[in-house]
Formats: structure tokens, C-alpha cells, sequence
């Protein structure tokens, strides 16, 4: 069982729905104060209220994390609401399709500036209170896509969430003398709102890739992630855990029949 994570204050960017949302839910019910941040304060406040109502400590701030300005108000909201931060979950990010041959620079952009400058921003206004509290934790929401599988019209996207581990690795080495370990999880196909609405054709289809035989819930996401950013794991930095299922492991769809 790993240490409470009671006192602890966490930052979940992204936090309203899909995966953040079970990241903040998670921590949450293990004792830490959650600041859930998006853009939509409504979606926020919404998920934050959930949280409260399972007798839990959880607020909202809107803040876009692609500026300077959003990333400020969002380390300062945590550090007057919850005392400090402790852990930094960098899990906001987009999605759009486009192909090669139709992405716009503003298409990529988008990307970019959300997915990956996000996150650098992100971890630049939190870290001197990260510093601060002595053993903070920063978990990043990257992907099996970019980093280990392509999927055509996602490669502003694969190049984000591959971009992801590379400041990763040179952050975790910065970042070691002040015992703030940095590392990722890589989900694959989750079930989150987003992919419920795609049908459930489109569900069948994805399970049928999957050894586990199934799509990943969110909670799935959140407990590596809760791992990662337990006292446990205060000598993994750097690293990354894939959770999918198994899905990146079969050569081809023979193998799982």
C-alpha cells in the first residue's frame, strides 16, 4: 500500500474530463488537496464538485497552460487554496485530426503550443514551489502514439507527446538535486468521454487489437500515475510506464488469434 498522500497538494492540468479528470478523482480519494485546471471554468468547477461530494478536497481555476499568464495564476491558486504544491500532473493536451497534406501551421501550432510548450510552462511556474516542498513530483500525460506507434492525421500530435519524453529525460537530470523526479505515463486507447462518442463499432474494433481485450479506463491511467508520484517511487525519474493493454506488444493481428 503506498503512502497517504494526505496534506499533499496536487495540480491536475486538463483536469475536467477524460483522463485528468480520473487523475484528479484518484488522488483525491487518497488524501490530496486537488486544483483541477482547464479552460472552461464551468467544466472544471463541475468536476471539482464531484470531488467534494464524496467528502474530498478539490477546486478549479481556468487557466490556459500554452501562456506564461495562464501557468502563473494556475501555481498561484494552488499555493493560496492548498498551501503549496507537491505534485504537477501535465496532462492537458488536444487532439485534432488532419493530414499531412491539409494541416495548416495554425493546425500544428495549436498542437504544439498546448501539448508541448503546455508543459513546459507548466512545469517552469510550479517549479519553485515543487522545489519548496522538498520531494515534489511532476507525471506527464504523454502517449503510445509518437513515442512507440503512428497513427495517420496525428502526427502534430505523435511529434507533441514524443517531444514530451525528450524534456522529460533532460528535466528529470535538472531537477534531481532538489529530489523533484520527473517521468510519463503512455496511455493508449482509454475509454474517456471522447471515445464513447465514436460508437461502438469503433469500440468493438479497438478492443479486438487489444490483449487484454478491452479499451482502459481512466482510473487505469491514474494509478500509474498515482504511483509515480507516491513516496515509493522517489528513485524512478526519467521513466516511463505504458499502459495499454498490451496493445503495442502483438507483430500483427495473428498473433492474437
Amino acid at each position: 500500500m503506498l503512502t497517504s498522500l494526505e496534506g499533499r497538494s496536487v495540480i491536475v492540468t486538463g483536469g475536467s474530463k477524460g483522463i485528468g479528470k480520473g487523475m484528479a478523482r484518484v488522488f483525491a480519494s487518497k488524501g490530496a488537496s486537488v486544483l483541477i485546471t482547464a479552460r472552461d471554468l464551468e467544466q472544471a468547477e463541475a468536476a471539482a464538485a464531484d470531488i467534494r461530494a464524496s467528502g474530498r478536497i478539490a477546486s478549479a481555476v481556468a487557466a490556459d497552460v500554452s501562456t506564461i499568464e495562464g501557468n502563473a495564476v494556475m501555481a498561484e491558486a494552488a499555493i493560496a487554496r492548498h498551501g503549496g504544491i507537491d505534485i504537477l500532473c501535465c496532462n492537458a493536451g488536444v487532439f485534432p485530426e488532419a493530414k499531412l497534406a491539409e494541416m495548416s501551421v495554425a493546425d500544428w501550432n495549436q498542437v504544439m503550443d498546448i501539448n508541448l510548450k503546455g508543459t513546459f510552462l507548466s512545469v517552469q511556474a510550479c517549479l519553485p514551489a515543487l522545489k519548496a516542498c522538498g520531494k515534489g513530483r511532476i507525471v506527464l500525460t504523454s502517449s503510445i502514439t509518437g513515442p512507440i506507434t503512428g497513427n495517420p492525421g496525428w502526427s502534430h500530435y505523435g511529434a507533441s507527446k514524443a517531444g514530451q519524453l525528450g524534456f522529460m529525460r533532460a528535466a528529470a537530470i535538472e531537477l534531481a538535486p532538489f529530489k523533484i523526479t520527473v517521468n510519463a505515463v503512455l496511455p493508449g486507447n482509454i475509454l474517456t468521454e471522447g471515445v464513447e462518442q465514436l460508437g461502438s463499432e469503433y469500440i468493438a474494433s479497438m478492443k479486438s487489437a487489444i490483449p487484454a481485450g478491452r479499451l482502459g479506463s481512466v482510473e487505469d491511467v491514474a494509478y500509474a500515475a498515482l504511483f509515480l508520484a507516491s513516496e515509493e517511487a522517489a528513485f524512478i525519474s526519467g521513466q516511463t510506464i505504458v499502459v495499454d493493454g498490451g496493445q503495442v506488444l502483438p507483430e500483427s493481428r495473428m498473433a492474437l488469434q
